[in-house]
This record gives C-alpha cells, sequence and structure tokens, in this order.
C-alpha cells in the first residue's frame, strides 16, 4: 500500500511551494516559491530533503494532516506555531512522526506568518514548467494551480521516519530579530528627494491587513515623489518595493507581478526576506539601508548555515499533567540506609 498524505482541513493560503519556477519571467511567469526562503529551506534539510524540495506552506489559518498506508516524517519550521499530534502539544521548529492513526494539527502560535512542513520523502505531484510552486493567481502549480484544501491527497514516495523521531531542531539563526528591515537602495531612488529617503527608512511603517503573498503593502506616511509616480515597466525582484501614487511603500513579494510600472525606492535584502514575510498583519517596522557589499555578505553567511549540517536534538517530554504523575507508581522500591533501626 502506498503512502499518502491527506488534507484534513486547511484555513486560507495553505499551498505547495519548493524552491521556485525560474527561467520564465520573461514569459510573464514569475517564480513564486516560499515566502520565508531560509525556513522553507531549514525544513527540507531537516527532513532529509534538498533545499528547494516541494513543501507545504502553512499560513495563519492552520492546517491538519493525516497520513495513510505507513509512518511517515514531518519537519515544520518557520513562524512559531502550535502542533498538536494525538493530544501532544509541541512548539515548532520541531520534527514529529505520523502514524496512520495519528492526526497533526498546526495552528498559529506567539509569532510568525508562515510555516513550512518539510516531508520526509518525496511528494509526487507533477511539476508545471519545472516546478510545483502553486501560483494561485495565475492557476499555475500545486494542485490544479489552487491552494490546498480538505480532501486534498498527496501521494509521498520513499517515505522515511526520522531519528530521533520527536526531535527540537538546533538552528539558532532561525531566531532572527526584529530590528529594522535592511534594503539597498534603488533602482529608481532618484525619484525622492533626500528627506523623503530619510522617511521611508524611519518609518514607522504598518503591516496592511491587506497584505498577502503577491504584496505586502505598508501604512503610514505618504511618500513624495519628485519626478512623479511613473515609469517605463520593468522587471520586479522579490522585496521590491515601489512606491504608488498614493505614497505608501509596497513590497512585491513571492507572487508578485513579472513587470512594474511605478518607481521602487529601494529592495530588501534577501537575508530579510523571510523576516519582513514573518510579521503580521498590524505588526510595525522600519528599514535601515546598507550598501550591497553588505547585501552580498550576509547572503554568504547565510548560504554557509545552510550548508552545515542541522541537528535533530531529541525533545524531552515535560508535558506530564498532575492527574497523570498522581496516578503513576514513580517508586521502584524503598531500600533501607545503614542508619535504619531493623
Amino acid at each position: 500500500m502506498s503512502v499518502t498524505l491527506r488534507i484534513v482541513a486547511a484555513g486560507p493560503g495553505v499551498t505547495l511551494q519548493d524552491g521556485g519556477r525560474w527561467g520564465y519571467l520573461r514569459y510573464g511567469v514569475t517564480a513564486a516559491g516560499p515566502m520565508d526562503p531560509l525556513a522553507f529551506a531549514a525544513a527540507n534539510l531537516v527532513a532529509c530533503r534538498l533545499p528547494g524540495s516541494p513543501a507545504i506552506e502553512v499560513s495563519l489559518g492552520g492546517v491538519e494532516l493525516a497520513v495513510r498506508g505507513g509512518d511517515l516524517s514531518v519537519a515544520v519550521v518557520g513562524g512559531a506555531f502550535r502542533l498538536h499530534v494525538d493530544g501532544r502539544e509541541f512548539s515548532s521548529p520541531a520534527v514529529v512522526p505520523l502514524r496512520p492513526q495519528s492526526q497533526l494539527s498546526i495552528r498559529a502560535g506567539a509569532h510568525g506568518a508562515w510555516c513550512y512542513v518539510g516531508i520526509a520523502g518525496l511528494l509526487e505531484v507533477a511539476p508545471i514548467l519545472g516546478s510545483v510552486s502553486t501560483h494561485a493567481r495565475s492557476g499555475i502549480g500545486g494542485l490544479n494551480g489552487r491552494a490546498l484544501s480538505a480532501g486534498d491527497v498527496l501521494p509521498v514516495a520513499m517515505p522515511q521516519v526520522l531519528e530521533p523521531e520527536i526531535a527540537t531542531i538546533a538552528a539558532p539563526w532561525l531566531e532572527r530579530g526584529g530590528e529594522p528591515i535592511r534594503v539597498v537602495l534603488g533602482p529608481q531612488h532618484d525619484y525622492f528627494s533626500t528627506d523623503q529617503i530619510a522617511s521611508f527608512l524611519r518609518g514607522p511603517w504598518t503591516l496592511s491587513s491587506r497584505s498577502d503573498r503577491m504584496a505586502y503593502i505598508l501604512e503610514g506616511a505618504p511618500i513624495g515623489h519628485t519626478k512623479g509616480f511613473n515609469i517605463v515597466s520593468d522587471g520586479i525582484a522579490m522585496g521590491a518595493i515601489q512606491v504608488p501614487g498614493n505614497g505608501l511603500p509596497t513590497v512585491l513579494m513571492a507572487d508578485r507581478q513579472p513587470t512594474g510600472g511605478y518607481p521602487k525606492i529601494a529592495n530588501v535584502i534577501g537575508v530579510d526576506l523571510g523576516r519582513l514575510a514573518q510579521l503580521r498583519p498590524g505588526e510595525r517596522l522600519s528599514f535601515q539601508a546598507v550598501d550591497i557589499d553588505t547585501a552580498v555578505s550576509l547572503r554568504s553567511g547565510e548560504a554557509t548555515a545552510l550548508a552545515a549540517p542541522i541537528l535533530r536534538e531529541p525533545l524531552i517530554r515535560t508535558d506530564f499533567s498532575s492527574e497523570f504523575l498522581l496516578e503513576t507508581n514513580l517508586v521502584g522500591g524503598v531500600s533501607a540506609g545503614d542508619d535504619v533501626a531493623s
């Protein structure tokens, strides 16, 4: 009997993503891929897969998963999501085993907007243009070009149960701080005066509830243009920050359009894309300008961290209830010491 991973329930925005659909931008097809590339790669590496392998991206609405046909380990990495397996609670990042009688529930926790379920096996989903990444707006990738929903079945080849079966993940570089989001100015920062660039960096900005995988919309004091707000459309990279006519910066994310006609005041550097993505609507942020050499050096450091083994450390159970302890015989016998009278 083959092993399958089943979607029992899914909130909005639960999709299949891999490393992205590269090489088709000139045809108007953007890469899609994960919102938090670092957490996505770590989930796959912990699950003993290549960093760009297909994984399940989970948003704030959460997901419930079950396995059929055999045992399977999954690694959950990203924001501080809460995991429940058969009534037992874990905190991410963690590795947990799924049995045919088990069900994994993933719910949003204290912070973070996205997490990734790395599969210790190979998801057998047919690629579209070389990738299984879901781009829901264009209906490309994933399962029929849409988000995952209850009843979907994902075949898993070569399933594994990892050791230790229940583990936490030793990857301190995943604990990214709350300092300003770092950007490289340009390519059209000359469309803004020096004081307006300073105002942009200083903020503070609030992440709008209208934000999604296509764009993070920022709310705050509008930025003024010195050369107007229209340019000849050019290519859009993930993290590009456009400033349209209303003066409110818009950060283009994983499902961005291929080109855009608003001036781009800056671009979020690669190592901070995930940190920005993990913000929730209503959270505040500011920016810090760095040069390209700094951005490249930080990116190199991230690559070095990912190249090193990610340790899985046994998770010691500490969630025993008082009722359980009172019902358990914790004493295996009594031994009298020398000073006890016979």
